[in-house]
């Protein structure tokens, strides 16, 4: 079988993408801190190049860089440890209100299930030491079970530390050199396609940068909703679910789950032996109810735009899909390269109306 020219470029160069991809999955685990620092430049780069902008040239670049990233480091540690104190102040209130809340269950369950027949016996005293066994905990037994852990898994402790040391110090020289990395890319386009690679990529950074602004603004307006909303209602762990409910909307619909979950069981915890499981019942209903309709009827459609079309199923297959097939680095990439496969699908498309197989 006789190949021509264009299919046997066609066929080097899909081989060495099948080999260049097959090397980048081996070396998934080395390239994890290289992969996290690359989408953060991407995303903070805007920021330095404002600040530099801002000061007319009297700002170096170098300490633009460092400005920016260490306000982004402390914001990251700032939202960690504002939920430390918090978490450890309700530790002894969720201790007291666990053997309460499963008295309450017993005495609900057992005459319900009696109405189709059901006996049941629970072993409240069992179920009691168990859970208040590890809720009882105290500092010292966790810090031993952690260096325990950390014992056992010390090359996991060793990547996560590396990693940790990493990230920052590649964050930094990709800052600085963010823009002669992107032209150093571009050497290796052929003239003859450049006009189409830089329309390609534009189009694909517009998609992507609009929308993960519009994601960081919803983000944000929904963590300051959700923890004032339960605020009102008294919720003592409000600030922290809130925080993590408006944060993991990135996720569509299991974001917003998993913050649905955690609000029920607080406030079930907490209401459950004063006010009642109604209160609880009613305010998750109340904030997350009028928290969808803000977000699916306001805030998305207004800041991040129907016409990006990244669609929410299509992020949450583009998020488990990378994640199965790269792990962490490709919950990293998930986003990237979606959008510019998104952006591939739309001039494949274009391509296909515009031609001879389509119209006939």
């Amino acid at each position: 079988m006789q190949f021509s020219s264009t299919q046997k470029r066609t066929l080097a160069w899909a081989a060495i993408a099948l080999f260049v991809g097959f090397v980048l999955w081996l070396l998934t685990p080395v390239l994890t801190p290289f992969v996290v620092a690359a989408v953060l430049a991407y995303a903070l780069t805007p920021l330095v190049d404002r600040l530099c902008l801002s000061s007319s040239g009297r700002l170096p670049r170098a300490l633009a860089v460092l400005v920016v990233e260490l306000v982004f480091i402390v914001t990251l540690l700032g939202m960690l440890l504002l939920m430390v104190p918090i978490l450890a102040k309700e530790l002894p209130q969720l201790r007291d209100q666990v053997p309460v809340l499963l008295d309450g269950a017993n005495a609900w369950l057992k005459p319900f299930l009696a109405q189709f027949g059901i006996r049941i016996s629970l072993d409240l005293i069992t179920i009691k030491t168990f859970v208040l066994k590890y809720l009882s905990a105290n500092a010292e037994d966790t810090l031993a079970s952690v260096l325990s852990s950390l014992r056992l898994g010390g090359s996991v402790a060793f990547a996560v530390f590396s990693n940790a040391v990493l990230v920052p110090v590649v964050l930094f020289y990709l800052l600085m050199d963010w823009h002669r990395v992107v032209a150093r890319t571009l050497e290796w386009v052929p003239p003859r396609l450049r006009a189409a690679y830089d329309s390609f990529t534009s189009e694909a950074d517009t998609v992507l940068g609009q929308y993960l602004r519009g994601q960081l603004l919803v983000m944000a307006v929904l963590a300051v909703y959700y923890s004032a909303g339960l605020a009102l209602f008294g919720l003592d762990l409000a600030l922290p679910i809130g925080i993590f409910t408006g944060l993991a909307v990135f996720v569509p619909y299991v974001g917003f789950g998993l913050g649905l979950i955690l609000a029920t069981l607080a406030g079930l915890l907490e209401f459950a032996a004063t006010a009642g499981v109604a209160k609880a019942l009613i305010m998750v209903g109340a904030v997350y109810g009028l928290g969808q309709l803000i977000e699916g009827f306001f805030l998305t459609p207004r800041l991040v735009g129907e016409r990006i079309g990244l669609h929410p199923l299509a992020v949450i297959f583009a998020l488990l899909a990378f994640g199965q097939l790269l792990g962490f680095v490709g919950v990293l990439i998930a986003l990237p390269a979606s959008a510019v496969l998104l952006v591939a699908l739309r001039r494949a498309r274009a391509h296909y109306r515009g031609s001879k197989l389509y119209l006939g």
